[in-house]
């Protein structure tokens, strides 16, 4: 397959090292793109449920690919998320072209971006409820064994498959996270700032729209997630898209059996990108 060349891509909540996440599939889509820069916004490797025991070839040629990235040329930015807040410590750190960071802003095309996971505005990833939501976490992850299982017998049945696990999460985000409040907050923020587009993950749902309040407008985008959605967020041609995953436009991934090691490799990144698509 001949890659697609693409300004920058946005990926988040892909959860490596969690029986939820679809590294298959995504290693074929980082295959399938050639970006200038590539944004990793949060919960990228999932150390609320990694465990030793369980990280599959799979989820390693995903950082494989992120590494092929780095090595041929490719910006990466490492946005952390409140799954992978270990690496927070670390923030503002570099190494050649891969930046870690909590918070990124591009500017493309004169067009001012803020980019940031978003769970600092989710009061369940603070203090006590912070607990529960692990808790949940790690139910969530059975049940998408047990989802993944059921679908099995339904596609037997010559049934269409069904989603448990996406349900369950769009209940527990409108009535925990509480997802207008998400946007609607980091859309007044971004309008404040002065900002074109904001771009957030954290709450699995891909979305791009205007919002507008009494001080102005901004686009809010979100870059979904690779456990349930396959989505990702994609800059070309002067515009931002959402690319959604489908199996049957793309190959089988050859998955090798190594381990290359991982670098662990960025408060507020500022970049001015207004040449890339000129």
């Amino acid at each position: 397959m001949e890659k697609r060349s693409v300004d920058v891509v946005v990926i988040s909540d892909v959860h490596l090292g969690t029986y939820g996440c679809q590294a298959k599939k995504l290693a074929a889509y980082l295959k399938s793109v050639a970006p200038s820069i590539l944004i990793l916004n949060g919960d990228i490797i999932d150390g609320w449920q990694f465990s030793k025991s369980f990280f599959p070839a799979s989820h390693m040629s995903v950082i494989k690919e992120i590494i092929s990235y780095i090595s041929n040329g490719t910006r990466v930015f490492y946005i952390t998320g409140n799954h992978d807040e270990v690496l927070r410590r670390y923030s503002d750190f570099r190494v050649d072209n891969f930046v870690l960071t909590d918070k990124l802003v591009l500017e493309i095309d004169n067009k001012m971006t803020w980019v940031f996971h978003g769970d600092v505005f989710d009061n369940t990833t603070k203090g006590a409820a912070k607990f529960l939501a692990r808790l949940g976490s790690s139910g969530y992850g059975l049940l998408i064994l047990i989802n993944r299982l059921f679908n099995v017998i339904l596609k037997f049945a010559g049934r269409e498959r069904i989603s448990l696990s996406k349900k369950v999460m769009e209940g527990v985000n409108k009535t925990v996270v509480k997802i207008n409040d998400l946007e609607t907050i980091a859309a007044e923020l971004a309008i404040e700032k002065k900002y074109d587009y904001v771009i957030c993950g954290h709450i699995h749902k891909p979305q791009k729209k205007v919002i507008q309040t009494g001080a102005g407008e901004v686009t809010y985008l979100n870059s979904g997630d690779w456990v349930e959605h396959c989505t990702a967020l994609e800059y070309h041609k002067k515009e931002w898209k959402i690319f959604e995953y489908d199996e049957n436009a793309f190959p089988k991934v050859k998955i090798e059996k190594e381990n290359p090691q991982p670098n662990v490799i960025t408060d507020e990144v500022n970049y001015h990108i207004s040449s890339l698509t000129g």
